[in-house]
């Protein structure tokens, strides 16, 4: 009995924590999205917002079915919750198993997402934070160099372009100085114009797309056991509902058992033995 508490209530903290998380990024990406000009036309693949609405709403309903099934001792949501879970998992582990074969087609397609979001700059407050971020942790600009951002409209370096940020960079891509108190928004105005070895003195050269693969290549062990938890988390949820479906199935069996053998007994008290001896009575 205390080993059946033991998964039911385990299964119900780790459904429950992860409940929690998915509210939470609801709710980000609601506020978000509110915040967000009506206008903007989004898209999951280069909306933060959107894609964690979505990703929130996904796990809020897999541990809903987890938190609620484990509770209520009720079969039929923990076998949905356990073929979900699993479904997932096997996606999560298809996908990087295909990412790991056709890591060539993977890189095409996350360069163009992210010249994709290069293009959208500026006319996404949420995105726009997103890039800024990233050139910043990452201390680069662009997705394989700084003149990617002559893709944007606002920084395409033309002479017909009106924009006051024409032929430059964002401010994300600069070369912040270590006594430097006040963020010069205008720095990256006219880099594009100037040659790499010239631009590097005071903006980030190097593209994205690089920095993040020489990141995660440097850390590796750190991805790798990320990953390696997540995954095994989720096969632990995943064996907790199987063992908790078979101990309320156990249990069920030995009531129908129980109550068939009570029943038995009471039709056989309703009849006497062959050739019963009355005398004594």
């Amino acid at each position: 009995m205390r080993g059946y508490r033991a998964i039911k209530y385990t299964l119900f903290i780790c459904c429950y924590v992860f409940w929690v998380v998915s509210a939470v990024l609801i709710a980000v990406g609601i506020y978000a999205k509110i915040a967000k000009e009506t206008d903007v036309v989004d898209t999951l693949t280069v909306d933060p917002a959107l894609l964690l609405i979505v990703v929130g709403s996904v796990m809020f309903l897999i541990t809903f079915l987890g938190c609620f099934g484990a509770l209520r001792n009720a079969t039929c949501l923990l076998k949905m919750f356990l073929g979900i879970l699993a479904s997932v998992l096997f996606l999560q582990i298809s996908a990087g198993v295909v990412g790991y074969l056709f890591t060539d087609m993977v890189m095409e397609r996350t360069e163009k997402l992210m010249m994709k979001a290069i293009i959208r700059y500026r006319e996404d407050q949420d995105l726009e934070n997103a890039i800024d971020f990233i050139q910043k942790k990452f201390q680069c600009c662009g997705v394989e160099s700084y003149k990617d951002w002559s893709q944007n409209v606002y920084f395409k370096c033309s002479d017909t372009n009106p924009s006051l940020e024409a032929c430059g960079v964002p401010f994300s891509c600069c070369i912040r100085l270590q006594n430097q108190t006040v963020r010069n928004t205008m720095c990256g105005y006219g880099k594009q114009q100037l040659e790499e070895r010239l631009a590097q003195k005071n903006i980030f050269t190097t593209g994205c797309l690089q920095q993040i693969i020489w990141w995660a290549k440097n850390n590796l062990l750190l991805v790798a056991g990320l990953t390696a938890g997540l995954l095994l988390l989720e096969v632990l949820m995943i064996g907790l509902a199987a063992a908790q479906i078979c101990s309320i199935k156990r249990v069920e069996l030995t009531k129908k058992e129980n109550a068939a053998r009570s029943q038995s007994q009471r039709k056989e008290s309703y009849w006497y033995p062959a050739f019963a001896n009355f005398d004594d009575e």
